[in-house]
């Protein structure tokens, strides 16, 4: 038998607090620690190497962007860590900030969509998977912004649906689910959007389309 996922949680507000650890451990996820401020959270990291960190973003002790700044910290000292960061506000800096240079393993989740527990469950999954698990709302923000030369201005609009599902962590199969189009469908955009964006073809993977899509949206 399969060892549970084993999850570490950061959130200042009790309430809060417990019912994603109830949301969590009700999806079989062992939390082995529940703290309330960031420093804790880097210790509690450390200590129990989970597979999982979630946290808000805005905690103790300076009540900024503690959390945030907890989670790079981790993701640079355990990168076999995955990371979820809950946001109460739509700040896609924040999650280009959490992103980096890699976004394997990481997750960037309004709190009110927490609601429904299978989004956050799914978002685990996800990222301890080596995925990314980013909100659409906050891929639609990165999207929609305007820039100088915009890399962007030259993909049709069904590449541009198909980009965003890339960004939020689909697979070419779950993005022909989500279109009702086929597989080959799927590709044939994903080559035109590498083509017209002028994406180098040496690396491969899901997670190399993420990063590819991020950095062009952080110009």
């Amino acid at each position: 038998m399969s060892q549970p996922l084993r999850a570490v949680l950061g959130e200042d507000q009790p309430i809060v607090r417990e019912g994603i650890a109830s949301i969590l451990r009700r999806a079989g996820i062992d939390v082995v620690a529940a703290v309330d401020n960031a420093t804790d959270l880097i210790d509690a990291a450390e200590k129990h190497r989970p597979d999982v960190v979630i946290t808000d973003i805005r905690m103790p002790p300076d009540l900024e962007d503690d959390g945030l700044r907890a989670g790079q910290k981790i993701r640079a000292t355990r990168p076999e860590t995955a990371v979820i960061v809950l946001s109460q506000y739509l700040d896609a800096s924040y999650a280009l900030d959490l992103v980096g240079d890699d976004p394997s393993g990481v997750g960037y989740l309004l709190k009110e969509k927490v609601a429904s527990p299978q989004i956050l469950i799914d978002a685990v999954e996800r990222v301890v998977a080596r995925d990314s698990a980013l909100d659409p709302d906050v891929i639609a923000a990165l999207l929609g912004r305007k820039r100088p030369e915009d890399p962007l201005a030259a993909l049709t609009p069904k590449e541009r649906e198909v980009l965003a599902l890339m960004a939020e962590g689909h697979s070419n199969k779950g993005i022909s689910e989500k279109q009702f189009v086929s597989v080959a469908a799927v590709e044939r955009h994903v080559t035109g959007i590498f083509l017209k964006l002028g994406l180098s073809q040496t690396a491969t993977g899901q997670h190399r389309r993420v990063l590819a899509v991020l950095r062009y949206l952080e110009q």
